[in-house]
């Protein structure tokens, strides 16, 4: 049985040449708004013959060098600039974005968790709907900026996934190496399944993400390497006219193979980090201590490297508990400079 049109009506005309400013509207009937909305803004901007891409941020609402980014380019990118169309979503997560959290405060729910989605289900279920049957099938290709949110820090990377298409991952990868970041990542997730990756590429488009540092903030650096990339983005798949820029350095190829990258704690207790983002791990290395806070003279358990690499995130509080990933290695395949 096929589902029934998403409830979310969109405020803009997505063919329409120019440029628009409006929202995605979700009906909603709550305690504080019994004929209410969700409003998402999102902006298109048209222009000529050309692709489509699809620019989101705020997937989970505490990181906040994509919503940045791209709620300035909302008011800075010209109709005259572009060739083609490109869509912009600074926060899709709009819930969780104005609560400052990962997930939404109205239902609990992880967009990033969450897809296909459900025009049925809850709040966060009709949202990743949407975007599934509505936004992606409009666009060529997608860049999803994520960083670390509140209880992450991470080096600043462009991303794409071993597909079964070569020449979709070939593209994507691509993608991830003009995003012009310090490092590009073929990364492995944990649990793809409900992803809006997976969602993207499973309609064939060129799927590209990122992670651009953390700690629920951005800093001056964390968003120059974001804004470059995201114009670098355009201008490498034709909607923008220019050179991509790329870092000073060297960019550095990474590889996350599988689950063994990541470090995930069997204590709770105080976090001690021996290394800082972007080191040097050596197979067997102490990467973290966790000390026992319930009493004082008691050693810490000693947490070592399962393999050699970079370390590419750290968890950004220093108390942990059970279960967190506290460090991810990544492998070092090339420099690209």
């Amino acid at each position: 049985m096929s589902k029934r049109p998403s409830p979310i009506s969109a405020t803009v005309d997505f063919d329409a040449v120019g440029v628009q400013h409006g929202f995605l509207k979700l009906p909603i009937s709550t305690d504080e708004s019994a004929w209410g909305a969700v409003m998402i803004p999102i902006t298109v901007i048209k222009n000529g013959e050309g692709p489509t891409a699809l620019l989101t941020g705020g997937n989970h609402g505490d990181e906040y060098e994509g919503i940045t980014a791209l709620m300035k380019l909302t008011s800075s990118l010209r109709a005259e600039d572009v060739h083609g169309r490109v869509i912009i979503v600074p926060m899709m997560n709009a819930p969780a974005a104005m609560a400052g959290t990962r997930t939404s405060p109205m239902d609990g729910g992880n967009l990033n968790r969450s897809f296909p989605g459900d025009p049925d289900g809850n709040v966060t279920q009709k949202i990743a709907d949407y975007f599934t049957r509505v936004l992606v099938p409009m666009c060529d290709m997608v860049l999803d900026l994520h960083s670390g949110g509140r209880t992450l820090d991470i080096i600043p990377f462009g991303a794409s996934h071993v597909l079964e298409n070569p020449e979709q991952q070939r593209q994507a990868l691509e993608g991830a190496k003009a995003f012009g970041a310090p490092y590009a990542m073929m990364m492995f997730e944990l649990d793809a399944a409900a992803l809006f990756d997976t969602v993207v590429e499973s309609q064939g488009k060129v799927f590209v993400a990122t992670e651009l540092g953390g700690g629920g903030t951005s800093t001056p650096e964390s968003l120059a390497v974001t804004e470059r990339g995201v114009r670098n983005f355009l201008i490498h798949f034709g909607l923008l006219d220019g050179e991509v820029e790329m870092p000073a350095e060297p960019q550095v190829y990474l590889d996350m193979p599988d689950a063994s990258c990541y470090v995930q704690s069997e204590h709770s207790g105080l976090l001690e980090l021996t290394l800082a983002l972007g080191d040097v791990v050596e197979k067997g290395e102490v990467i973290a201590r966790i000390y026992d806070m319930t009493r004082s003279g008691t050693p810490p358990v000693e947490y070592r490297a399962e393999r050699s690499g970079v370390l590419a995130a750290r968890r950004f509080p220093a108390q942990v508990h059970m279960g967190d990933t506290i460090a991810v290695i990544a492998e070092v395949v090339d420099s690209l400079g």
